[in-house]
């Protein structure tokens, strides 16, 4: 950690009882990064809890609402602590410094923590709400998004590891506990989830990809260094076709009811009237992939909507 980051630390601790308690929750909700994640944790968590009731039967019942919100916590908690633990490396870039509050000083690093510890707990009883199944999913969700950022172990900076803790902790394990919540024996929905975790991997490749200069100035050893510019881009169009066929197969199973077809199709034309230059964090989109991300999210939050509301009231009707 540099002087000049060692310095501010101390200045923002000294300086925090002079802040507003209102100032010091909103660096707090800045921190959490929430437009980030809540438009894909929620649609994500609904689809496994509604793979779940189609394949079982369980009705959906309250405790799909604690779940969600436990999941939401869960990756605010992997936000949280990677902005913390990355903000010497933010420090470099005026970019970066800008949306990460300890790096402005809205908030201290020890606040930071403190605030990460606290989530840690209510999210764990949270999960509990769940179910054992749905609590050791959490577990290991929360493990994952502490050690991908944490500096000792800091899983995001080795090859394969970043990968692989990245797309589980952001969308396979979140789509497991909603599916968990209402039956043990997944099955054919294992394509889904991983389906689900490919889409991550494209993700994080192409975040990499974005932030490669940086990373590389940080001394990461991350995927995309490995692999370089040309076989990350690669990699991240092929994991996108892989995702498309595990969800191919899930079609075939019939794991989705038909007419869903149809909502999705009218969401997909309902998204192209989002258009944006530049992709979901605001910065430049590395290819033209990046445009259409928000656009993805969008049809996805329509169809799952249209699917939870059908669920509900043929739920409610059959009382």
């Amino acid at each position: 950690m540099c002087y000049a980051y060692r310095t501010l630390i101390l200045v923002q601790e000294s300086e925090l009882s002079q802040t507003s308690f209102r100032e010091q929750i909103t660096g707090l909700i800045q921190l959490t990064r929430w437009t980030e994640h809540v438009p894909f944790v929620i649609p994500l968590t609904l689809l496994g809890a509604l793979l779940a009731d189609a394949a079982s039967g369980a009705p959906l019942d309250w405790r799909i609402i604690p779940v969600t919100l436990a999941n939401i916590l869960t990756v605010a908690y992997a936000f949280m602590i990677n902005d913390i633990e990355d903000a010497p490396d933010d420090a470099r870039d005026p970019a970066r410094a800008a949306r990460n509050p300890i790096c402005t000083g809205r908030i201290p690093a020890s606040f930071g923590y403190a605030a990460c510890r606290l989530i840690a707990l209510v999210t764990l009883a949270l999960y509990l709400l769940g179910g054992t199944w749905v609590f050791i999913i959490g577990v290991a969700t929360l493990l994952l998004s502490h050690l991908y950022s944490w500096r000792p172990v800091r899983l995001k900076a080795w090859p394969v590891t970043d990968i692989l803790s990245h797309s589980l902790m952001l969308s396979g394990l979140l789509l497991l506990a909603g599916y968990f919540l209402y039956d043990a024996a997944p099955g054919v929905v294992w394509f889904v989830a991983l389906g689900a975790t490919l889409v991550s991997v494209y993700g994080q490749l192409y975040n990499q990809l974005r932030d490669f200069d940086m990373d590389k100035a940080a001394g990461l050893h991350n995927t995309a260094i490995m692999l370089g510019e040309r076989n990350t881009r690669l990699a991240m169009y092929l994991a996108i076709a892989l995702a498309a066929v595990c969800i191919l197969v899930a079609i075939l199973q019939g794991l989705f009811p038909v007419w869903l077809a149809v909502v999705f199709a009218l969401a997909v034309v309902v998204s192209l009237f989002f258009r944006q230059k530049t992709d979901m964090r605001g910065g430049t989109a590395v290819d033209r992939s990046g445009l259409m991300q928000l656009q993805a999210l969008i049809a996805l939050n329509l169809t799952m909507a249209a699917w939870l509301a059908v669920t509900l009231v043929q739920q409610w009707t059959a009382v």
